[in-house]
């Protein structure tokens, strides 16, 4: 099968291309490459699946409708989609709102008519947030939840996103699948996530930030268990039985909520240098806590979370000094 990935030159899509590749699959990575964080990661992540037998790459933005409708046209062969490209950030969207509205609506809008128009698709996987969950205090987050009090732009774009795509499930009898990630963190990880930006003022000796005065708690998700959960999700395409549209919904998460300063802790232990703290008040459209409830996801494709923080916070270590050359 051909597997269009978009976001293939970020955290997710990167590590998504890979397994797909290692299996034998053939795949069409899009990237526009922006700078919303320094591009020399993305480049870096794209060097690594260059050459590789079955991987195209195309540098193009999702939004623009010709530039993708060419692509479509170019590659008949794709036959799925995991559209992994956003413009990411709770705090970014407080003062770069269009640039959410554009790569979040615009351009996940521009995928779905590219599947909407293939009659060789057989599944449409996005990337949601759990972001949508908003102000709601119930624990464990569940898809069987309201999510109509978004508190960030970010979250009512990609709300808006899970809108769309159950419209086209309805309307064209695509097969969607949503997933709502939960603070996925890992090797090859963004520099503008926590996991890096504390061990980058750590290891500069600068202050690291700490909102809500450290009392928040993550469903940290390891990179690994996320991509298994995506490829899973992938193989297993809605069906739409009984009249219902071919739409699913999904956390995707490592189902325990950690403590922000057990995390911190554990980067300060793997780089064997304390941190300084820099005590803040909450954030605008930040949350205190999140945790996934994963039975859906459990049930339907066998989704089993098995990296908890005290391996997965080396192993993320071990690459950050391996790729600093610290």
């Amino acid at each position: 099968m051909t597997v269009l990935v978009t976001g293939a030159a970020g955290f997710i899509g990167y590590h998504v291309c890979q397994r797909l590749l290692d299996r034998g699959d053939r795949v069409v990575g899009v990237d526009c490459i922006n700078d919303y964080y320094d591009p020399a990661v993305k480049h870096a992540r794209l060097a690594r699946l260059d050459g590789k037998d079955g991987f195209t790459f195309v540098k193009a933005d999702i939004a623009d409708r010709a530039a993708m409708a060419e692509l479509a046209k170019s590659r008949p062969d794709i036959d799925r989609y995991i559209n992994l490209a956003a413009q990411a950030g709770v705090r970014h969207s407080l003062n770069k709102p269009f640039d959410y509205t554009h790569a979040n609506v615009e351009g996940h809008l521009t995928m779905l008519e590219l599947a909407r128009f293939n009659d060789r698709v057989r599944h449409f996987v996005y990337a949601s947030s759990s972001s949508v969950y908003g102000s709601n205090s119930k624990q464990p987050f569940s898809v069987e939840d309201r999510v109509d009090t978004p508190i960030s732009l970010y979250a009512a774009t990609k709300r808006a996103g899970e809108l769309m795509s159950h419209a086209y499930s309805h309307l064209f009898r695509v097969p969607t699948t949503g997933l709502r990630f939960f603070t996925v963190y890992g090797p090859w990880g963004r520099p503008d996530m926590a996991a890096y930006l504390f061990a980058k003022g750590i290891i500069e000796g600068t202050p690291i930030k700490i909102f809500n005065n450290g009392d928040m708690r993550r469903d940290f998700t390891f990179i690994d268990d996320i991509v298994s959960g995506v490829i899973g999700v992938l193989d297993n395409p809605p069906a739409g039985k009984n009249g219902e549209p071919p739409y699913h919904l999904y956390n995707i998460g490592g189902n325990t909520s950690e403590r922000l300063m057990d995390y911190i802790g554990l980067i300060e232990e793997c780089l064997g240098k304390k941190a300084i703290y820099e005590f803040l008040p909450m954030q605008p459209g930040d949350v205190k806590e999140t945790v996934a409830d994963i039975t859906a996801i459990q049930r339907d494709v066998g989704f089993a979370p098995t990296t908890r923080i005290t391996e997965g916070i080396p192993r993320f270590i071990q690459w950050f000094k391996d790729y600093h050359g610290l």
